[in-house]
């Protein structure tokens, strides 16, 4: 089992007047599915952001399995909310552009590709430049791509926030269904409370002034979509919007003061 801890991190950025994150700790086991959430500038970014390697904390340390993390690496694959997929490759192409730089035969690349894009639900769009494919399409081929270098994490900063609201839904059980089916980790940023509701085991609440964790709540919606339960009974059952309530008031808790 791979293990992803944030110990005791702080980060601070250049000539700001406190710290973007003070003394921020969590973890991430393969198999758990971990939602930051919180008010716009306490963290959750740049916290992903250590966690991948993006950025060096200025105190605390980040490790997978123990060892210090320095840089971005193989087991942790990031998604963004922008896709940055490449315009003149078409999508099995950007799919396999990670095993092309490892030196994988087109051929095997190719079929690894069709896999994934099977995967997110786009058989035979491998073809399609992406262009013609819409922002949801678009957002599946880059989280096939993600998925490529079998990576033991997946992290994700909004994902999903410039999806319509439909497509949005459909892609939150893709990546329950992606989670369940390959006992990846993954840390994902949403500022939707319904959506860390329902993909989570796990909610890490941070407030602003300066970023730090205030409160990490178990969660189990995901666990019970992954058994066979229907979203709209998970959100109709009166403990959805007991938990949703509950959510509300640690996110903006002390906010009128």
């Amino acid at each position: 089992m791979a293990h992803l801890v944030l110990d005791h991190i702080s980060v601070h950025y250049g000539n700001q007047a406190q710290p973007a994150v003070t003394q921020a700790s969590l973890s991430v086991n393969s198999g758990d599915f971990v939602v930051l959430v919180g008010r716009s500038g306490c963290g959750k970014t740049t916290l992903l952001n250590a966690a991948a390697g993006l950025i060096a904390p200025n105190s605390g340390s980040v490790t997978v399995d123990g060892k210090q993390i320095k840089a971005p690496g193989a087991d942790r694959a990031v998604v963004f909310q922008n896709d940055a997929l490449f315009p003149w490759l078409n999508a099995r192409e950007n799919i396999g552009f990670a095993l092309k730089l490892r030196g994988v035969a087109a051929k095997e690349r190719d079929a690894a590709a069709d896999r994934l894009l099977a995967l997110v639900k786009l058989e035979g769009f491998g073809s399609k430049a992406i262009w013609e494919l819409s922002g949801g399409m678009r957002q599946r081929v880059g989280l096939a791509r993600a998925l490529a270098a079998e990576p033991d994490f997946l992290l994700m900063d909004e994902p999903l926030g410039a999806l319509d609201a439909l497509t949005r839904e459909r892609m939150q059980t893709l990546l329950l269904d992606i989670w369940a089916a390959n006992n990846i980790g993954v840390l994902m940023v949403t500022h939707g409370i319904d959506e860390a509701l329902l993909l989570a085991t796990r909610i890490v609440v941070l407030a602003p002034g300066p970023g730090r964790v205030v409160r990490q709540i178990d969660a189990g919606f995901g666990r019970r979509y992954a058994s066979g339960e229907t979203v709209r009974s998970i959100k109709a059952d009166p403990a959805f919007n007991q938990a949703r309530a509950e959510l509300e008031d640690s996110i903006f808790e002390g906010e009128a003061a």
